[in-house]
């Protein structure tokens, strides 16, 4: 498995496969950033390869350079900054993060690599342990067929990881090393719930993802108590919103519970997330096309189990708990027909207007689980309404809430995390849309607005004085392109660091 160090010794005697510098942008073309620690000779060899090889420095452009002179490393990997001096010694974290990844996904298979970007604070070494971490993810295709695979034909299988070691520019005292360690627990739990989203549907159903929570918290030394109900127990428990969206599917819904108490908590927090194992869109079909990357509609419930995870790990003073919505959304003789009316685990009746809107009924039970534990606040997330992605494309979150300064509170998290989210309204006057005379509610609105309806659906099931918010993530969730910076193909692991950032931002935390 990959790991983390940090050290304060010159960069070039350093005894690695590979290490990584920066370059930038300048008005003369190409420069070596600062931080380097190299030898005159190695800059300027690196130098004229540099030029010969047309390098940038711009983002993503990345340049493997062997046999340096003066650099006892086998390589040096160059890696673009954007635009700046061979002085300039501060960048704006989310460069370096998507740096030091885009550096570190050439070289993941090495055993050893060091990476010698500007560090001038401790904010600094962190985002560049946490984009070294996220460079070297590889989903492992060959773990889900385990016991599945009859054949003993061979099996590619996924290298250990390398052994990274940040060079660090603000010394190694306790809270730089305290930094690097927190980029280690953040980044597993992320590649975990990237597992997750990129496991096919056949293996990742409800009751396989509860399995996976159970197995991955009892490897854990963090103290984390899971419990499942199941469709007897949600059906009896008066979970109509997950029940019905999961009922046309031979795999029934669960709800996992993961909880995180440390003793001596002064704060108590409730994540809900989405997890819809596979979307076809009900009787309500979706075209082929718009299933193909349907595995990832769980990546709301994947990112709240690895908060869980990571907030445990760290051991956070703040009480956690996630709830993971599960259900496959299928059509069959059972399912769910348009114009039926379901009745929430809060007694709300729901008029359903479109079987492909099923992500808000399964948050809906859900917050209202969270809601009668009377946590600070709660936050749900979800890949929920393609709205998202026509407002703000496949990078930025939306997020909405009940109350405007915690809004602020889940955007400013994410901004800290290196993930991108955008504040958005819910306007009371569209609220409107969602009455029916069939029911207390209708699950949804018409095509205008759809983010926003959807999100007043949600507030509806908030427990009274809660602070709420909703991060909608049916871009970011999953990307259907080649890597760029520290995302990879596939899923993205987008939410855990914002969940993380926010849960260490509670009060209780100071």
């Amino acid at each position: 498995m990959t790991s983390l160090a940090v050290t304060t010794k010159t960069a070039a005697d350093l005894p690695a496969d590979s290490l990584v510098i920066g370059s930038v942008k300048t008005s003369d073309g190409v420069a070596l950033a600062a931080g380097h620690g190299l030898p005159r000779k190695a800059v300027v060899h690196l130098q004229a390869v540099l030029a010969d090889l047309e390098a940038t420095g711009a983002a993503d452009d990345v340049h493997r350079v062997v046999a340096v002179p003066g650099v006892t490393a086998a390589s040096v990997v160059v890696t673009g900054l954007g635009t700046g001096t061979n002085r300039t010694t501060s960048f704006d974290l989310a460069v370096l993060r998507d740096a030091a990844a885009a550096a570190l996904r050439p070289v993941r298979g090495k055993k050893t690599v060091a990476v010698a970007l500007p560090t001038p604070d401790v904010e600094h070494v962190g985002a560049v342990a946490d984009g070294a971490w996220a460079g070297c993810y590889v989903y492992d295709k060959s773990a889900p067929l385990e016991g599945v695979r009859k054949t003993t034909t061979a099996k590619e299988t996924v290298g250990p990881g390398p052994k990274i070691t940040v060079v660090s520019g603000a010394g190694g005292g306790r809270s730089v090393k305290a930094a690097v360690s927190r980029a280690a627990v953040v980044g597993a739990a992320r590649d975990w719930t990237r597992d997750l989203v990129n496991t096919p549907p056949n293996l990742l159903f409800p009751q396989s993802f509860a399995d996976a929570v159970k197995k991955r918290t009892s490897g854990s030394k963090a103290k984390i108590s899971v419990s499942v109900l199941d469709e007897k127990a949600l059906a009896k428990g008066g979970y109509g919103g997950i029940v019905g969206v999961g009922q046309g599917s031979v795999n029934p819904p669960r709800i996992v519970t993961m909880s995180y108490s440390p003793s001596g908590a002064k704060g108590s927090v409730a994540l809900v997330g989405k997890g819809i194992t596979f979307d076809s869109g009900g009787l309500n079909i979706k075209p082929s096309t718009g299933m193909v990357t349907m595995k990832c509609d769980m990546a709301g419930a994947a990112a709240v189990a690895g908060a869980v995870l990571a907030a445990a790990e760290l051991g956070l003073p703040v009480a956690v708990t996630g709830y993971l919505c599960l259900a496959e959304n299928m059509p069959s003789g059972t399912a769910q027909r348009p114009s039926d009316v379901v009745v929430m685990r809060d007694g709300t009746s729901v008029e359903i207007l479109d079987t492909d809107a099923e992500g808000r009924m399964v948050l809906g039970d859900g917050i209202c689980l969270a809601s009668e534990q009377g946590p600070d606040w709660i936050v749900d997330i979800a890949t929920l309404t393609g709205a998202q992605q026509v407002a703000l494309g496949n990078d930025i979150a939306g997020v909405m809430g009940n109350d405007d300064a915690f809004r602020g509170r889940v955007v400013d998290a994410a901004g800290a995390a290196g993930e991108q989210a955008w504040a958005m309204p819910l306007p009371a006057a569209l609220r409107a849309k969602l009455d029916t005379p069939t029911a207390d509610i209708a699950h949804k609105g018409d095509r205008d607005g759809g983010m926003l309806t959807a999100g007043l659906f949600l507030k509806e099931f908030v427990g009274e004085g809660i602070p709420w918010a909703h991060i909608d993530i049916a871009g970011p969730a999953f990307n259907t392109s080649a890597p760029k910076g520290r995302v990879p193909k596939g899923g993205t692991g987008y939410g855990v660091a914002t969940l993380v950032s926010l849960v260490e931002a509670h009060p209780a935390t100071r």
